[in-house]
């Protein structure tokens, strides 16, 4: 009898940062001015300094890290204008009026891509799909989604018995036309081309360290100053505000598997179920190894900082997938993003709460970033050039979402709870408990440390508290990540800030 061939640890990471060339870049150097500064460049970074660009502004894009190294590398690329929450939540909370802008700024979002794709020639893989929402194991009325849904403009929306997928009866579905897929690196590198060669300028590996709003605005990256006109913050989670919009909306950790199936042994389309936390599939042609398709499997949702087996949630995102797609092979990648949720369903575009004269945030995403970051840049763009948008009450990051009161009291006795961490137990009583590659919680006297224990054993200490508003940071054992339970700051092994709304690492510790 023949032995099996090992396979290997599927690799952590996502698959658009495989062989994508972005435009040559360099660190800010020197100070610099421009109509507008934006801090992120990400999709909603990008997108907003693309159109302004285009509308004549001189645009300066400042970022800590590589174009789309943050989380629009992490997404698994759904264009859809399905927004997550569904629309019967959406009308309940937001109105019909509410509802249709809902469904009409994401529709116009991925319109808005695919003729940048086009204006610009990029190479991306778009693609137009049908979209499938099925219950899963969920008693999710799809009827009464569906006439929201057509309320709220969708009106092509239908059900019918069940997604085209051989193997997997998933039940009667709603069917959802002219949705799209794209491969998201791709794109910001053809965006971040024609910034550039329109005449702006994007920085990287240039931390901001504060964003100071007037006539003159200053946004700071260590002896270096930016001035500008107007600043866009589009960092994910803002790190201009330290509190009005971090108690409107929760971080949650998502996680995403990368698995084999034959060509074409699936059909291009977005699946997604009404389960929670729910599931959300799509394939990449060609995009695993020997010729196969790659399905993306996502879900496994939690609030970041407030789970102890995320180290098991690969395997049960692939044992899920497994359970309905008989064609998959092999599992070739694993990775996670965080997602901000709002507490009533949209995100938050506009001018900052405390800062508002010329100091804009895009925040919020949904779990529909990419729609939304594209959305933020087409709203952005009026709002910065005092162009009338009937997008904007809807987005406003200052509104008071009333009827979605009792999930922000939920979220904020939350929030509330984990500062309780601080009188705890650590999660071991000692160093030598933490395995190799693996970080705990300790405490020490009064103190509690994020101790890290990298591959050789070298220990590595610093506070757990986060620098934002000092909550105790959490180890995910996935990620190998510090994530706080409060507002969803985030932050490698060796503790630098890799997500706000926290802009400093967590302090190292000596002599412990």
């Amino acid at each position: 009898m023949s032995k099996r061939t090992p396979v290997s640890a599927p690799a952590a990471e996502p698959p658009w940062t495989r062989n994508v060339e972005m435009p040559k870049t360099a660190r800010l150097a020197a100070n610099d001015d421009a109509d507008v500064c934006i801090v992120g460049a990400g999709i909603a970074g990008l997108t907003t300094a693309y159109l302004l660009m285009r509308a004549g502004q001189g645009v300066i894009v400042l970022d800590d890290g590589a174009i789309g190294g943050g989380m629009t590398s992490a997404t698994s690329a759904h264009l859809s204008n399905v927004i997550d929450a569904g629309y019967a939540e959406i009308e309940r909370v937001h109105g019909t009026r509410g509802a249709s802008i809902v469904a009409e700024s994401h529709t116009a979002a991925i319109d808005r891509i695919e003729a940048i794709t086009g204006d610009e020639g990029i190479e991306c893989d778009f693609a137009r799909v049908d979209g499938y929402l099925f219950r899963g194991a969920s008693d999710r009325d799809l009827d009464e989604e569906l006439a929201a849904a057509r309320r709220a403009g969708l009106r092509d929306a239908a059900l019918v018995s069940g997604a085209p997928l051989d193997g997997f009866d998933t039940g009667p579905c709603l069917r959802f036309r002219r949705q799209a897929q794209f491969h998201p690196l791709k794109y910001l590198s053809g965006l971040a081309t024609a910034i550039i060669n329109g005449g702006g300028r994007i920085y990287t590996s240039t931390h901001v360290d504060s964003v100071q709003g007037g006539e003159s605005a200053e946004v700071r990256a260590g002896n270096r100053v930016v001035t500008s006109r107007s600043v866009v913050v589009a960092t994910n989670a803002p790190v201009n505000d330290r509190v009005a919009i971090h108690t409107k909306q929760a971080p949650y950790m998502t996680y995403v598997v990368g698995l084999r199936v034959p060509a074409q042994s699936v059909p291009a389309a977005l699946y997604w179920d009404a389960e929670d936390p729910y599931h959300y599939v799509r394939v990449l042609s060609g995009g695993a190894t020997g010729g196969d398709d790659l399905l993306i499997v996502g879900g496994e949702d939690h609030k970041s900082g407030q789970a102890d087996d995320t180290a098991e949630r690969h395997g049960r995102l692939e044992a899920w997938a497994r359970a309905r797609f008989p064609a998959i092979r092999d599992c070739e990648l694993i990775w996670g993003g965080q997602v901000m949720q709002p507490i009533d369903g949209v995100a938050f575009i506009g001018l900052n709460p405390l800062d508002a004269t010329n100091v804009y945030v895009v925040t919020g995403d949904a779990g529909m970033g990419l729609t939304h970051g594209t959305i933020a840049g087409m709203l952005l763009t009026d709002l910065i050039l005092g162009r009338a948008n009937d997008w904007a009450e809807l987005y406003n990051p200052s509104r008071k979402p009333v009827r979605a009161a009792g999930e922000y009291l939920k979220e904020a006795a939350n929030m509330a709870a984990q500062y309780g961490d601080w009188v705890t137990g650590g999660d071991v009583e000692s160093v030598e408990q933490i395995a190799r590659d693996g970080g705990a919680v300790v405490r020490k006297g009064l103190s509690k440390l994020a101790v890290y224990k990298d591959e050789d054993g070298h220990v590595h200490k610093y506070s757990a508290v986060c620098p934002h508003l000092g909550c105790i940071v959490q180890w995910n054992d996935a990620e190998k990540t510090w994530d706080c339970p409060c507002h969803g700051s985030r932050f490698d092994k060796l503790g630098t800030v890799i997500n706000g709304p926290a802009n400093r690492g967590l302090e190292k510790v000596q002599g412990h």
